[in-house]
C-alpha cells in the first residue's frame, strides 16, 4: 500500500507548480530523507501526501529498502550524498541519535549542503548543536521531533494526525518549522536548546519504559496462570492511564497508595522466589510512587512509615 492511500487533511493540498524564491515562501519543497528507518519513511510519506516532493531517501539495508518501497514507493533510492544535493529546500535526517552527529559531519565536509538549505533531524535527545557543521555551511538548523512511537507501516500515517512535535528553532526559520508541523497534521511545541535532553528523558521514561512494564506485568500473570494476560491488562491500563493523564497523582490507586506494608512484603517475596530480575523494578517504582502519593496527600505519614521502612531496608536493597 502506498503512502497516497492513508492521508490526511493535508493531502488536498496538492500545488500544481513548484514557485522559486525562499524556502519559507514556498508551496512546494524539495525533500530529501536520510535514514528511512520507521520515522524518516512515515515522515517521508507523511510530506509527500502533504503536496510536498520528497526527491530522494537513503536507506541501506534490507529492512530499510523494504519500507522505501511501502511508503514512499516512487521515490529513488540513493546514497545520504546525493540526498542531500537533491534536496534543494530541506534535507531531512532521521538517523539514530548517536548517529547524528556522524552523518551531519559527513555530508557538511562532502560539500553537498548549500546556503538556505534547511537541514532538519528528528531527534528527540539533539537540538540545534549537533547541526553545527551543517549551519556552518549556510544551511539553516532545524530540530523536528514527532513525539510518536512508529511501526514503520502504513498504520503509522493514521496516528500523526494531532500529534505533538518537539521543536527547537532559531526565531526567524520558527515560520516554517511551524507550517512543516501543521503540514504533518501535527501541533508544535517549543523546546529550548538546553531542555532537549529532559524533554527525550520524559518522552523515553513513560513510552519507552511503559512497554516494558506492561510486558513484565504479562509475565508475571502468565506465571500466575493467566492464559491471556493482554485481556485482564488492557482494560485496566487504560482506565490507568486515562485516570492518570486527567487526574495526575490524584489517580494513584493500590497497596503502595494505602500505605499496605505486609502486601507490598508478600509480593517482594514472591517476586524474589519466582521473577528476581523484577525486583529492583519493582522497588523502584514502588519507591518513587510513595513519594508522590505522600506529596500528593493520597499516602498518610502515619501509614508510610512502615512501607517506607520495608522499601528501603537491607534485606531489599540485598534483593534489587
Amino acid at each position: 500500500m502506498s503512502a497516497p492511500l492513508r492521508t490526511h487533511s493535508a493531502a488536498h493540498r496538492q500545488p500544481a507548480t513548484v514557485p522559486t524564491g525562499p524556502v519559507a515562501a514556498r508551496s512546494v519543497l524539495t525533500v530529501g530523507v536520510i535514514g528511512a528507518g520507521r520515522v524518516g519513511a512515515t515522515l517521508g510519506a507523511a510530506l509527500t501526501a502533504a503536496g510536498h516532493r520528497v526527491v530522494a531517501a537513503s536507506g541501506l539495508s534490507g529492512t530499510s529498502r523494504a519500507r522505501l518501497a511501502l511508503l514512499l514507493p516512487d521515490v529513488p533510492r540513493r546514497p545520504a550524498a546525493s540526498v542531500a544535493r537533491a534536496a534543494t529546500d530541506l534535507v531531512l535526517i532521521a538517523v539514530p541519535d548517536d548517529a547524528l552527529a556522524g552523518v551531519v559531519t559527513g555530508l557538511a565536509a562532502d560539500g553537498v549542503l548549500r546556503p538556505g538549505q534547511v537541514v532538519a533531524h528528528t531527534s528527540g535527545a539533539h537540538g540545534l548543536a549537533v547541526l553545527a557543521p551543517a549551519a556552518a555551511a549556510g544551511a539553516r538548523p532545524l530540530a523536528l521531533h514527532p513525539a510518536m512511537t512508529f511501526t514503520g507501516t502504513p498504520d503509522d500515517l493514521d496516528r500523526l494526525p494531532g500529534i505533538s512535535y518537539g521543536v527547537t528553532a532559531p526565531a526567524e526559520l520558527r515560520p516554517l518549522a511551524a507550517r512543516l508541523v501543521a503540514d504533518l497534521g501535527g501541533v508544535p511545541e517549543w523546546i529550548g536548546e538546553a531542555d532537549r535532553t529532559l524533554y527525550h528523558a520524559a518522552l523515553a521514561h513513560g513510552a519507552n519504559h511503559l512497554v516494558t512494564l506492561v510486558n513484565e506485568a504479562a509475565d508475571r500473570l502468565r506465571e500466575a496462570g493467566v492464559g491471556q494476560p493482554e485481556k485482564v491488562l488492557a482494560p485496566l491500563l487504560r482506565a490507568a492511564l486515562e485516570n492518570a493523564l486527567h487526574l495526575g497523582d490524584d489517580a494513584l490507586t493500590g497497596p503502595v497508595s494505602r500505605g499496605d506494608a505486609g502486601t507490598v512484603e508478600r509480593h517482594l517475596a514472591r517476586l524474589a522466589a519466582t521473577a528476581p530480575e523484577s525486583v529492583a523494578a519493582y522497588l523502584a517504582l514502588a519507591r518513587r510512587t510513595a513519594d508522590r502519593a505522600l506529596a500528593a496527600g493520597r499516602l498518610r505519614p502515619m501509614d508510610a512509615e512502615p512501607l517506607l521502612d520495608l522499601l528501603y531496608s537491607d534485606h531489599t536493597e540485598v534483593a534489587a
